[in-house]
C-alpha cells in the first residue's frame, strides 16, 4: 500500500457519486476538501464516522470545507446508505477501485486472525490548490469531525 503523503498533490479523480453524477477533484478547486475512504456503507464503524461528520457538517461547511466519501460500494448502496443516515454529502461508488487505488487506500488489512486485501480507513484533507494538507489514518470514528477540524 502506497498511500499518498501530506505535501503530495491529490490527484485528478473522476467517478460517479450515488446518484450518477460526476464527480472530479477540479469540481472542488478553491475549496477545502475532505476525502474520507471507507470499507463498507452501512457497517457499525463506517456508519459511526458517516454520522459523526453529518452531524458536524455546519462545522465544515463554516470552515470552508467540502466533503466527499468513498468506498467500493455500488451507487445503489450508497444511496441507500445516504438515505438512511441523511448524510448531506456525495459518496463516491468507486466499484472499479480507480479512486482508491490512486489515493493508495487498497491494501492487506487484518481482522480476528484474518488476513484479506480491502480499504483502510484513511482520511485525506486537501486544500484550495489540491495539495495534500493532512493524512489521517488512525481515524476515530465517534470523532472524527475533531481530527479533521482540529478541536
Amino acid at each position: 500500500m502506497n498511500t499518498l503523503k501530506v505535501g503530495d498533490k491529490a490527484p485528478n479523480f473522476e467517478a460517479l457519486d450515488n446518484a450518477g453524477n460526476t464527480i472530479k477533484l477540479s469540481d472542488y478547486a478553491g475549496k477545502k476538501l475532505v476525502v474520507f475512504f471507507y470499507p463498507k456503507a452501512s457497517t457499525p464503524g463506517c456508519t459511526m464516522q458517516a454520522c459523526n461528520l453529518r452531524d458536524n457538517y455546519q462545522s465544515f461547511l463554516t470552515n470552508g470545507y467540502a466533503i466527499l466519501g468513498v468506498s467500493a460500494d455500488s451507487a445503489k448502496r450508497q444511496q441507500n446508505f445516504i438515505d438512511k443516515k441523511e448524510l448531506p454529502f456525495p459518496l463516491l461508488a468507486d466499484e472499479n477501485k480507480e479512486v482508491i487505488n490512486a489515493f493508495g487506500v487498497w491494501g492487506t488489512k487484518k481482522f480476528m486472525g484474518k488476513v484479506y486485501d480491502g480499504i483502510h480507513r484513511i482520511t485525506f484533507v486537501i486544500d484550495e490548490s489540491g495539495v495534500i494538507i493532512d493524512v489521517i489514518d488512525k481515524v476515530k470514528t465517534k470523532a472524527h469531525a475533531a481530527q479533521i477540524l482540529g478541536e
